[in-house]
């Protein structure tokens, strides 16, 4: 139910932009294309184990893990449909 200056449907179509945005990211993310030896960051070798189950994969575990620390920092709040965001 929207109130206010909102739509009805308001808040699903937010949830689904909110959604999307995250998958969209997250395929973005994925990799692609020939497995490297070496990990690109720290030239560590990468396991073969690890390229034939990640195809496409550049980093090693260790440089992998740092990666996905740092990116889950990004709180992937979607401001677009944000009365605050409006405010400002």
């Amino acid at each position: 139910m929207a109130g206010g200056w909102a739509k009805d449907g308001a808040e699903q179509e937010q949830i689904e932009s909110t959604l999307d945005d995250a998958v969209q990211r997250a395929r973005r993310q994925l990799p692609r294309g020939e497995s490297l030896a070496e990990c690109e960051e720290c030239g560590e070798p990468i396991p073969e184990a690890r390229r034939k189950a990640m195809p496409g994969v550049r980093l090693c575990v260790a440089c992998q893990s740092e990666l996905d620390k740092k990116q889950s920092a990004f709180s992937g709040y979607n401001r677009r449909g944000s009365k605050d965001s409006q405010l400002r």
